[in-house]
């Protein structure tokens, strides 16, 4: 039998530095490309691998069906499906955001305040495209005043977009748009805001009757009656918003109503509904909300947080008054409760990061002009508006705290796959860094914690590179140290062949071969 001590003793101090050195090249090409799979899937390749092929195969399920690398999903949310959905996932998509803000009369407020600037370049600048898409059209050609508008909404500086503007109506006092823009950044407060728009409205009108008598001659003439309702809508919708901000909810809900009834391309971007639902909220008009509810919330139609948090809402009312956790856990949850904290984790699902807006565990700023749902963007401008909703029903937010973090544990691989929605998208962080200030500290779920196998292959790698770079110092000393670990780690073994030969013969082999 090879004596272990003999083969130790012919070792080189090279054979030790080839050793350490391929040992520590090979951990470092796998630290590499896990890390490089990490940041772009925001999971660990080998725990990818032995989760969905290796432990199958051990337990023998042979049914186990692969999940794919997560790719971005849509910030729609889309409709409700299955935690085992293979089907693609639409893309992230940027949405205006319902309850955008006031530039002048309330965003510029915020700088004076603060000297802090509320809204990023990029948020503006989708702003802008949204302008020129809506309140723009081919027929504006050889239109002096509008094709100043064309280029006032690309304006970086304000004072060059107002000035335009106002050169515009000078030109044209029935130029609609040029009135949107003074109401939206001129205007310092919510009052003046409505008087341009109240004079926006009567000129929009105007242009809107009589682009309809011509708008069947030709394309040209479609699209100018295309942008002049599309101008006329964002004027009704804005009032309304002044109407809801000056406390007339009567009016502004009244409003709102009659803009759902609209079925202009632009409705599907503004999702008039949810100013709805937030004026109906602010009046306690809680069955008006469910009504409302009931034709939006459908499994066909796109998801957000207003809508699935409204939901809950509304479910958590009936017993968050007398809901207590230490009852409920020694008596267990009433149907009522079930279905209040299953809405909760419905809309958890959804938006993770609304919670902590709502228990003002994390501090809320002005909401971005855009948002990305199922981000932190969509996050804060639900809070922002409905955090007094949830304060005025009595122990929602009880409820609320006590279960909203048992989704996550319904969902341990929420990139992957989801419960009742697609997996969570992992687009979110880029874009709401993109479209939140850079004083904000953007929420991140899940968190991106590094995995186990990242911190071995690195530990691994370091080690292994220390033990190389000693040895090619210090080749004596570092082969004498290796011998002896090596003998240290191979007393067990000759431990054991010892007592194996005192309690067998050694020549049992031979005898065993004989018979």
């Amino acid at each position: 039998m090879w004596d272990s001590s003999v083969f130790l003793s012919t070792l080189t101090p090279k054979f030790y530095v080839a050793l350490t050195g391929t040992s520590s090249l090979i951990s470092g090409l796998i630290l590499i490309f896990e890390w490089w799979y990490f940041r772009k899937y925001g999971t660990s390749f080998i725990e990818q691998v032995s989760i969905n092929h290796i432990s199958p195969w051990i337990s023998g399920n042979d049914n186990g069906t692969d999940s794919p690398a997560p790719t971005a999903a849509s910030g729609s949310g889309g409709s409700s499906g299955s935690s085992g959905t293979t089907q693609s996932m639409p893309e992230c998509k940027v949405w205006r955001n319902p309850l955008n803000l006031f530039r002048g009369a309330e965003y510029q407020r915020f700088y004076w305040a603060t000297q802090k600037e509320p809204l990023t370049f990029y948020d503006m600048n989708l702003s802008a495209q949204d302008h020129q898409t809506f309140f723009t059209c081919e027929g504006d050609a050889g239109k002096a005043e509008y094709e100043i508008m064309q280029t006032a909404w690309r304006e970086r500086n304000p004072v060059v977009r107002i000035k335009a503007a106002k050169s515009a109506l000078e030109l044209n006092p029935d130029c609609a748009p040029a009135y949107i823009l003074l109401s939206e950044e001129e205007a310092t407060t919510i009052v003046e805001a409505e008087k341009i728009l109240r004079t926006a409205l009567k000129v929009a009108e105007g242009n809107y009757k009589r682009s309809q008598t011509f708008q069947h001659q030709g394309t040209i003439a479609e699209g100018i009656h295309r942008r002049d309702t599309n101008v006329l809508i964002y004027i009704k919708r804005r009032l309304a918003m002044c109407a809801r901000k000056l406390g007339k909810l009567k009016e502004a809900v009244k409003m709102f109503r009659d803009l759902t009834k609209e079925i202009s391309p632009i409705m599907n971007v503004l999702n008039i509904h949810e100013n709805l639902l937030e004026a109906l909220l602010e009046m306690q008009a809680y069955a008006d909300c469910q009504a409302v509810l009931a034709k939006y919330d459908d499994i066909s139609l796109p998801k957000s947080a207003t809508i699935c948090y409204t939901a809950a809402l509304l479910k958590a009312r009936i017993v968050a008054e007398k809901f207590s956790p230490d009852v409920a856990s020694k008596r267990g949850l009433s149907p009522a409760e079930m279905s209040a904290v299953e809405a909760i984790h419905r809309a958890v699902e959804f938006n993770p990061h609304v919670p902590k807006y709502l228990l003002e565990m994390k501090q809320l700023i002005l909401p971005p002009e855009h948002i990305l749902k199922r981000g932190d963007s969509e996050a804060l401008a639900y809070a922002f508006f409905h955090l007094s909703h949830w304060k005025h029903v009595e122990g929602a937010l009880n409820l609320l705290h006590c279960t909203w973090e048992g989704t996550f544990r319904m969902l341990p691989y929420p990139l992957e796959r989801g419960h009742l929605f697609y997996p969570y998208p992992t687009c979110t962080e880029c874009a709401d860094r993109e479209l939140l200030p850079a004083f904000h500290e953007v929420s991140v779920y899940p968190k991106k914690e590094l995995p186990f196998f990242i911190l071995f292959t690195a530990g691994l790698c370091s080690i292994t590179a220390l033990l190389a770079l000693l040895t090619h110092q210090y080749p004596e000393s570092m082969g004498i140290f290796a011998s002896t670990t090596l003998s240290w780690f191979s007393l067990p073994f000759h431990f054991v062949k010892e007592r194996i030969e005192a309690i067998w013969p050694c020549n049992l082999l031979q005898q065993l071969s004989r018979i």
